[in-house]
């Protein structure tokens, strides 16, 4: 996730992944951990897609879980994300 949310980063790799589309639990976890990474490396791009609300219901609400629980994001950041919970 480092080499797609670091300096080579592109807001097209948001989307990309934003349209993965699975029932399965492993996949819909990878999603929401790299949108939880997105949002403590790439705030501004990736809070867009969370509130265009781009994501499955389950999916959105675990990368706002995931990222409220990392200390890179601030405390307002955090309880701005809990107000876009599904």
């Amino acid at each position: 996730m480092s080499h797609f949310l670091d300096k080579d980063f592109k807001e097209e790799y948001l989307q990309l992944v934003a349209s993965v589309d699975s029932d399965e639990y492993y996949v819909k976890m990878m999603v929401a951990w790299f949108f939880a990474t997105a949002l403590t490396k790439q705030w501004d791009a990736s809070v867009k897609v969370i509130e265009a609300g781009q994501l499955g219901a389950w999916t959105h609400n675990k990368s706002i879980q995931k990222a409220r629980e990392s200390y890179r994001i601030t405390d307002e950041q955090k309880a701005y994300l809990n107000t876009l919970k599904k």
